[in-house]
């Protein structure tokens, strides 16, 4: 049986809206990769001991460099890495989709962790780790990153990070905005004392960390699902590229940030506006254990907001279904659309150089 003219022609002209559907879709794919632009830079800083550089990695549009940059800060037990994870990254790594919707990023290795210097680890406290990003922030505007004086800074932390970051900007004044992610004022000790106990071991016990002192301290392996997680809301395969690209953190260091970073008020010092940003399933910072209730952003900010002044003009965001690392889990995507809204709507700084991912 022949299958009519008209039916033929038809079925010829959906298969071409198709083929001309998946050409546009991987040219779109094609203009977002080449869009963005990421390279690696040392910058000297002042350690705890001595002169020492802090590693990092920059990335922005490839057609314009923008006015402003974000300087991330990651948390302990991980580096850089947190914020360019190397599984699926055009999915996955906030730098490249911020530098695809026309946000420049720099990530830096804290002291202490991936290439940046490795001072012992007692001396690698609160002010030292501040005093690092502070220097940092001064290359940014100066020009030493890419070539270009950023004229905005905005300081974004994760978890342990973000206590260096409300520290730094409580202390040296000279950022324009800070974000705030993977932590409430009040931890959940129990919980935090549980992970110590079952989920960190020294470094020294794997190969990667041969010559680290003692009290640098990584998660054993395995751990890092439970403590860092919502498995329901994960991808295996990035959970494997976390534990693949862990590092290492000061056991003193973490302390003082900490007990002066996060329980302590010193948010209260910040002059300039914030927004925090946390897992509505994170056992570490949220939940009965830690007297936060993480279900909305309108909760999570009437507990906070005692804990900032009034130049902070806090606002607040809860990813649902998500963990500790909030950046890596599935609908992450979500929480880097609601950073730029805030971005935006907060400091007028619309994306620059913008190429649509699809």
């Amino acid at each position: 049986m022949r299958t009519p003219t008209k039916l033929t022609a038809a079925m010829f002209a959906c298969c071409a809206l198709l083929g001309s559907t998946v050409v546009s879709a991987s040219a779109t794919a094609a203009t977002a990769a080449t869009a963005v632009s990421c390279s690696d830079t040392a910058l000297p800083v002042s350690g705890p001991d001595g002169p020492t550089t802090v590693h990092g990695r920059f990335c922005l549009p490839a057609s314009t460099t923008p006015d402003a940059v974000q300087l991330l800060v990651h948390g302990g037990t991980y580096n850089s890495a947190y914020w360019d994870i190397p599984e699926e990254p055009e999915r996955n790594s906030y730098q490249r989709d911020m530098a695809a919707h026309g946000y420049a990023t720099f990530a830096m290795d804290q002291l202490g962790a991936g290439r940046s210097g490795k001072p012992l680890s007692p001396q690698l406290l609160l002010p030292a780790a501040a005093k690092a990003v502070h220097e940092v922030v001064g290359h940014l505007r100066a020009g030493h990153v890419g070539g270009h004086a950023f004229g905005k800074v905005v300081l974004v932390g994760h978890s342990v990070g973000s206590g260096v970051v409300a520290a730094e900007a409580a202390t040296y004044h000279d950022v324009d905005a800070v974000i705030l992610s993977g932590m409430t004022h009040l931890p959940a000790v129990p919980v935090l004392a549980l992970g110590v106990l079952f989920g960190l071991q020294p470094a020294f016990a794997e190969p990667r960390f041969l010559g680290s002192d003692l009290l640098y301290f990584t998660t054993k392996p395995g751990s890092r699902e439970w403590l860092f997680y919502h498995r329901e809301n994960a991808d295996p395969g990035v959970i494997a590229a976390d534990e693949a690209t862990k590092d290492q953190v000061s056991v003193p260091g973490m302390g003082t940030v900490a007990l002066f970073g996060i329980v302590l008020p010193v948010t209260k010092g910040i002059d300039v506006p914030v927004f925090q940003a946390v897992g509505e399933n994170d056992v570490l910072f949220c939940g009965v254990l830690a007297l936060r209730d993480c279900s909305t952003a309108e909760k999570l900010r009437a507990q906070e907001a005692p804990y900032y002044g009034p130049g902070a003009r806090l606002s607040t965001y809860v990813l649902p279904g998500a963990g500790h690392s909030l950046a890596l889990h599935r609908n992450a995507a979500a929480y880097r659309e609601a950073t730029r809204t805030w971005l935006s709507g907060e400091l007028g700084l619309a994306p620059e150089g913008y190429h649509p991912i699809g």
